[in-house]
């Protein structure tokens, strides 16, 4: 049986009590959101959201790093982001930080998205259609 193991850092925001920061879990490390907070007087830097973009992608590696790993090796994430009048200021900040391989992400101004996150039961078998597809 897998063992999930909760990360803390002082080099990113304390979380809430009942929360962490990261978790690790079977070889992957799901980090909490990450905002532009800085650790030290724990309020959010000054400027605008080129400056919390810098501080909430530092804070992630920090926490990151006590996991273990590293933004290399990010394979995901989710951009929350309050106007999308601030996108490309931000996006040119995020693409600062993942310069290798561009991440999945949706750029538009949309009023939804859905996303999910599913395992394999083994992922090295190939999985009957049954499973894969829908049975409407």
């Amino acid at each position: 049986m897998s063992t999930k193991t909760a990360v803390l850092t002082t080099k990113a925001p304390a979380p809430l009590p009942v929360l962490s920061q990261a978790v690790v879990h079977n070889g992957m490390i799901y980090c909490s959101g990450s905002i532009g907070m800085d650790p030290k007087t724990n309020q959010l830097v000054s400027g605008g959201v080129a400056e919390r973009t810098h501080q909430a992608l530092r804070n992630l590696s920090a926490v990151l790093e006590a996991g273990g790993n590293s933004l290399k090796n990010v394979v995901k994430t989710n951009v929350f982001i309050s106007t999308m009048d601030d996108f490309a200021e931000m996006n040119k900040v995020y693409q600062s930080y993942f310069k290798d391989e561009p991440k999945p992400q949706l750029p538009l101004d949309t009023d939804i998205e859905i996303e999910c996150i599913a395992y394999l039961y083994e992922p090295s078998t190939e999985l009957p259609l049954s499973m894969v597809e829908s049975s409407n």
